[in-house]
């Protein structure tokens, strides 16, 4: 998406100024409070961005997959990050200097556009996730969250999707307990829609998911 319309000769001057980084799995990328200094658009693996309350409580804001920038949401003020991002198995990124890219996207109008574009849906995203939140019950919340991530972070595998997420990491992203996630997940595990291991869930039935999401 961030070279979308951009010709082949641009972006082949876009990625040049950049250096590709690779990331270990659970290896911090960056800090909530360090400055920005970089602009990162992920190209393999997944991040997870939260954020931490005055009470020490973790959130999970955002999981980023191949194709996603990752703490590009001060861009343009140059302002600190508002959140913490980790990287949440083996990951590879190009990385640009902010000021770098700054530059490029003045240059190159449409890489600006493409860049505000990516950070509008983040933005879309979190106001439907907080909608959810607010108006729906934890059933169905589960079921959006886990849908909406088996094209960005799943992986394909002997015909069903793996999410490598811990039942802990899907209670923060929707909002509630350990102790329901683990009751949800176990009653779609009897239903043959999902299988469940040590920090993954195998979605073998997305549309049943889907459809036993929106019923309840």
């Amino acid at each position: 998406p961030l070279f979308s319309n951009i010709s082949s000769a641009d972006r082949t001057e876009i990625v040049s100024a950049a250096h590709e980084k690779a990331f270990l799995r659970r290896q911090t990328i960056f800090f909530q409070g360090d400055p920005m200094e970089q602009i990162i658009l992920l190209t393999s693996g997944s991040v997870k961005i939260t954020q931490v309350g005055q009470n020490g409580t973790e959130v999970i804001l955002r999981l980023s997959g191949p194709g996603d920038l990752v703490g590009a949401t001060g861009l343009w003020t140059r302002s600190n990050h508002c959140s913490t991002a980790l990287a949440l198995r083996p990951s590879r990124a190009l990385v640009w200097g902010a000021a770098v890219f700054e530059t490029l996207s003045e240059r190159f109008p449409i890489l600006r556009h493409n860049a505000a574009r990516i950070l509008g849906e983040h933005l879309r995203e979190l106001e439907e996730r907080f909608r959810e939140i607010s108006t729906e019950n934890v059933a169905p919340r589960l079921g959006h969250a886990i849908a909406r991530l088996l094209n960005r972070i799943g992986e394909r595998e002997n015909g069903a999707v793996k999410l490598r997420l811990s039942h802990e990491e899907l209670a923060q992203m929707v909002g509630t307990t350990l102790f329901t996630v683990c009751r949800l997940l176990s009653q779609w595990e009897q239903q043959g829609i999902v299988s469940t291991g040590r920090e993954a869930v195998m979605v073998h039935d997305p549309h049943a998911l889907a459809a036993l999401s929106e019923s309840e």
